[in-house]
């Protein structure tokens, strides 16, 4: 296409101008331009984060990276003052060391458990970089016994990361600034093929930013933390383990993604869907790892987080041997929540037994499946026999609160809507009894004014294309 004024030394820039006007709009999955590198490990430590340990009440994860040449880091912790003079209080942590290789070169993780911390205290830490430190953060480690305390739960972030998925985390910080853990269902960046795509974990701890380094992560692996090989079962991406140490209390064939966390009377367990439905034995794995952790359970509440839907919700896809395997030990130990992504929708079904495709029939947990990011897709047909509410094209938050006689769930989206709401009650006799809270406001559906084709209402990119038909 021609463009006004293009002669002289101006051509080759009116050139690449036309270009870029008569070239559609491919999807971008980061908000990096070619050539650049932002997501380079140097002397600062970045990409800093708590994750769980077995019991919170008296230690804390704390991993963060590096440029190679940091053989030797330590982390700082003291208990927190009102006076600026935490170095002369602080304990010195020597950390683990491990080497990754990305796109953006090589990296040092390192990673630090603070140990033997006094219960509902909070703590101030710092880690190391090249000759400087990162800034203080603060932490409340949890209370020994079953005080109330709020979590904030995610589905798939997977794409744009930075784009997108930035104002849903900061609008849930917002509304529940001092939650204490946020889970993750998985597909937190979209690195299933190629390259390790180390930009777009780049991009998830920009989203993120210092809320990760404050807020307890439990968080679970979806598909697309797995890398497709040419032939065999895909392999877990090597950026999980260094980012997001397992607890260290899972099967040892999955000690990388499968953990449980006692948090207040609160139980929280990830596990690894992909590796079950690619790997009999892992499916079996787990299942009997489960019932041994359900069968020794103390807490007054279980949550179980996990990526492919256990009652899929949107068009096409189906997961009967999670059905099989996995719900029949959810309903016989009487499991409270269940946390899910992968479907691009959402989707809250109240205690959908085993064998059942009805609602509100008593006997299992509730599921729920969401969305963070900004891929999208459409509900199926099948869903309304599992789900009481539905939506479409809605990037969303949900707040959960735990007290010892209630669990308060409560899905908004990411301008802070309130979409879904109920309560679980604890009764004296052990049962329990859901209120559906939900607001009276319509089902949100795909908005897209594009035709849609199959599944699909977006598919998400971070469109850094320069649109000029609508300047103004």
């Amino acid at each position: 296409m021609p463009v006004a004024g293009c002669h002289g030394s101006k051509k080759i820039l009116c050139l690449a101008l036309a270009a870029l006007l008569s070239t559609p709009a491919f999807g971008q999955n980061t908000l990096v331009p070619a050539g650049q590198n932002p997501y380079q490990p140097d002397a600062f430590p970045d990409r800093i984060i708590l994750t769980a340990t077995q019991n919170p009440a008296i230690s804390q994860s704390v991993s963060w990276r590096t440029h190679a040449a940091v053989t030797d880091s330590y982390a700082q912790i003291s208990i927190a003052g009102d006076s600026p003079a935490l170095h002369l209080t602080a304990e010195l942590v020597k950390s683990n060391n491990s080497t990754l290789n990305t796109m953006n070169g090589e990296g040092r993780h390192h990673q630090v458990v603070f140990e033997n911390l006094a219960p509902d205290t909070l703590y101030a830490y710092r880690v190391r970089g090249d000759e400087t430190w990162s800034e203080w953060f603060q932490f409340r480690t949890a209370s020994d016994d079953t005080c109330p305390h709020t979590a904030i739960y995610f589905g798939d972030a997977q794409n744009a990361v930075k784009a997108h998925f930035s104002r849903v985390i900061r609008e849930a910080f917002s509304t529940a600034p001092r939650a204490q853990v946020m889970v993750h269902a998985g597909d937190l960046v979209n690195s299933s093929a190629g390259d390790n795509h180390d930009d777009e974990w780049g991009e998830w701890f920009d989203a993120g930013s210092f809320i990760n380094s404050m807020i307890v992560n439990v968080a679970a692996p979806g598909n697309h933390e797995y890398r497709a090989q040419e032939s065999g079962p895909r392999l877990l991406i090597p950026q999980w383990p260094v980012h997001l140490p397992a607890a260290g209390n899972g099967p040892a064939e999955l000690m990388s993604t499968v953990f449980y966390m006692d948090y207040q009377g609160v139980r929280y367990i990830a596990l690894d869907s992909q590796q079950a439905l690619q790997s009999d034995e892992m499916m079996q794995v787990q299942a009997i790892w489960l019932r041994e952790t359900l069968s020794n359970n103390p807490n007054n509440w279980t949550v179980v987080t996990y990526h492919h839907p256990m009652f899929s919700v949107s068009l096409g896809r189906d997961n009967p041997r999670l059905r099989e395997h996995w719900q029949p030990v959810f309903d016989e130990f009487n499991v409270d929540l269940v946390l899910q992504g992968h479907d691009h929708t959402y989707g809250r079904g109240e205690n959908v037994a085993s064998g059942a495709s009805g609602q509100l029939n008593g006997v299992g947990p509730i599921y729920v499946v969401s969305v963070s990011g900004p891929k999208m897709y459409v509900i199926g047909d099948s869903a309304p026999e599992t789900m009481d509410r539905l939506a479409e094209d809605t990037q969303l938050f949900q707040v959960i609160e735990f007290t010892p006689e209630k669990i308060i769930y409560q899905a908004r989206t990411v301008t802070g809507q309130l979409y879904d709401a109920f309560d679980i009650e604890r009764q004296a006799d052990g049962s329990k009894r859901v209120i559906d809270k939900r607001p009276d406001t319509p089902q949100r559906l795909c908005t897209n004014p594009e035709e849609r084709t199959g599944s699909s209402c977006w598919g998400g990119n971070s469109h850094t294309e320069l649109d000029l038909d609508h300047a103004h």
